[in-house]
C-alpha cells in the first residue's frame, strides 16, 4: 500500500517533508515516479492531469491539497467508487478572512488610489458601518469572513443555496431570495464552491441587480466570473470596480485587460494558501482511517459537487 502525491502546479517538496515528519515510515511516492501503480490506494492531489487516476486500479481515496475540489471532480474519468476529501483548516479560514477585510478596507479608504496617484489629493472615504457586505457562499470560509467583518463593524448579509442561520448575519437562500440579497449589497464577496450551478454566476444579469456603484470581490474560483460582463459593467459605471484573486486562466496572461483597468485590483491567487504543516495531520488521519476501514472525514458529496 502506498501514498501518492500528484501536483502539477505546486512544488510537492513541502508536502513530502511534512508527511515524512509526521509519519517517517510512510510509503510515499511522487508522480510521475511510481514504482507500482497497483500499490497506490491514497492520493493527495492538486490539478492532476485528467484521466491519470485510471492508471491506479486499487485507488480508494483522492484528497485535495486545498479547500477547493473542483479541480478533482471536473475530471469525468474518476471512478465513482473513489472517495474525494477536502481540507478544512482554521489557518486557511483566518487567512481568507484577513485578506477579504484588507481588500474591503483598501476599497473604502481609497488606499490603492493614493498609492498610485502620486498627488497630494485627499479623498472622501467610507466607514465600515456605512457599508453592507454581501457574501455569496456561507460555508466555513464564508462564515469566517462574516465573523471577521462583523467584529470590524461592517453590516453583513449572506446568501447560500440552502437556509443557514448565522449569528449576526442576515441570511438569504435560494433563487427566490437572491434579488433581495443583491439589492442592498454595496460590496459583493464571492466565496461559493465552483459547481455546474455556480459557474458563470457573476454575470451581467446579476451585476444589474446590485446597487449602482457596488464593488465586486472574487476570492472563490475564476470560472464564477464572466469577465467580459464585469468589464462592461465597470465601463458603464454601474460597478465602481472589483478586486480579483482568481481567474479562468492562471497565471493571468500579460495582455489581459484586467491588468490595465485602473478600477480592477489583481492579486495572484494568494488569498488563502494551504500550509502543509497545518493540514498534513488531517490528511494522515484519513489515510489511517482508510487503512482501518473507518469512515473518512471531510468527504465530498459528488452529487452536490462540494
Amino acid at each position: 500500500m502506498s501514498f501518492l502525491i500528484i501536483s502539477s502546479q505546486r512544488d510537492p517538496k513541502g508536502w513530502v517533508q511534512a508527511l515524512k515528519e509526521k509519519q517517517p515510515d510512510l510509503d510515499l511516492e511522487v508522480y510521475p515516479d511510481v514504482a507500482d501503480p497497483s500499490k497506490v490506494e491514497f492520493a493527495l492531489s492538486w490539478k492532476h492531469p485528467h484521466g491519470i487516476f485510471k492508471d491506479y486500479p486499487n485507488l480508494k481515496v483522492i484528497a485535495s491539497m486545498g479547500a477547493g475540489i473542483d479541480h478533482i471532480i471536473e475530471d469525468p474519468d474518476i471512478p465513482k467508487n473513489i472517495k474525494i476529501t477536502r481540507v478544512i483548516d482554521e489557518q486557511l479560514t483566518r487567512d481568507m478572512s484577513v485578506f477579504v477585510l484588507a481588500l474591503i478596507m483598501d476599497y473604502i479608504r481609497n488606499l490603492s488610489f493614493h498609492y498610485c496617484s502620486k498627488e497630494w489629493k485627499p479623498t472622501k472615504y467610507l466607514r465600515p458601518e456605512e457599508i453592507q457586505v454581501g457574501i455569496m457562499g456561507m460555508g466555513i470560509l464564508g462564515v469566517g469572513v462574516a465573523e471577521k467583518l462583523i467584529r470590524n463593524k461592517f453590516h453583513v448579509t449572506g446568501w447560500s443555496r440552502t437556509k443557514k442561520e448565522i449569528l449576526g448575519v442576515t441570511t438569504f437562500h435560494g433563487d427566490n431570495e437572491l434579488n433581495n440579497f443583491l439589492s442592498e449589497t454595496n460590496v459583493l464577496v464571492c466565496l461559493l464552491p465552483l459547481t455546474s450551478e455556480t459557474e458563470n454566476i457573476l454575470n451581467k444579469q446579476l451585476f444589474e441587480k446590485l446597487p449602482e456603484g457596488a464593488y465586486v470581490i472574487n476570492v472563490a474560483r475564476g470560472p464564477h466570473l464572466v469577465e467580459e460582463d464585469l468589464l462592461e459593467m465597470i465601463q458603464k459605471g454601474h460597478l465602481s470596480g472589483a478586486a480579483l484573486d482568481v481567474f479562468r486562466k492562471e497565471p493571468l496572461p500579460e495582455d489581459h485587460p484586467f491588468w490595465t483597468n485602473d478600477k480592477i485590483r489583481v492579486t495572484p491567487h494568494i488569498a488563502s494558501v494551504t500550509n502543509p504543516k497545518t493540514v498534513v495531520p488531517q490528511i494522515l488521519d484519513n489515510y489511517r482511517r482508510m487503512q482501518d476501514g473507518k469512515e473518512l472525514e471531510k468527504v465530498v458529496d459528488r452529487e452536490k459537487e462540494y
